[in-house]
């Protein structure tokens, strides 16, 4: 009989969503882990400076690995996603932010994907199954990326002011 076993995927992904949630924490913000993963697995709930809780959420999608792959101006990283995540990513108002951890360097890179995909003036239309990123060598993820993110959610619900109806 073979038992089940413990994958070195398995053991890097709970390494990158600790080293996420211990940053997280320390800028006294709250994070809830995702059980059944469809695309998200860390949402991040942000306080004010009284310690209320602020409206809106940070996603967060983690990947982890053991091989990062730099691209040759040394200030690239590149990883591959599925168009399916990327329809649920970004089609999302708040926030969705990738993290990518290194497990050999014990590091994580975010990425912005509402923003970058804008940015680079993307539409999901013309993105077959799969479509490479790049994260930017110096976006390591620590307490300042954080409260960056946090600042991108005040932004998105700034501009949301308007009357918003839901109607029954």
């Amino acid at each position: 009989m073979v038992k089940k076993r413990r994958t070195r995927q398995h053991i890097i992904a709970d390494l990158s969503a600790n080293h996420v949630e211990r940053i997280i924490l320390q800028c006294g913000y709250s994070v809830e882990r995702i059980v059944n993963d469809y695309g998200t697995d860390l949402i991040i709930s942000t306080y004010n400076i009284e310690g209320e809780i602020e409206n809106g959420f940070i996603y967060i999608q983690l990947k982890a690995t053991d091989t990062i792959n730099l691209l040759s101006d040394q200030e690239t990283i590149s990883f591959t996603v599925k168009r399916s995540d990327l329809e649920l990513w970004l089609q999302e108002p708040m926030p969705y932010i990738l993290i990518l951890y290194s497990a050999q360097q014990d590091i994580a890179y975010w990425l912005y994907l509402q923003a970058y995909f804008q940015q680079q003036d993307i539409e999901l239309t013309g993105i077959g199954t799969t479509y490479t990123v790049h994260f930017k060598r110096c976006n390591i993820l620590n307490k300042t990326a954080i409260e960056k993110f946090a600042d991108y959610k005040s932004a998105v619900l700034q501009q949301c002011q308007e009357i918003i109806r839901h109607e029954t």
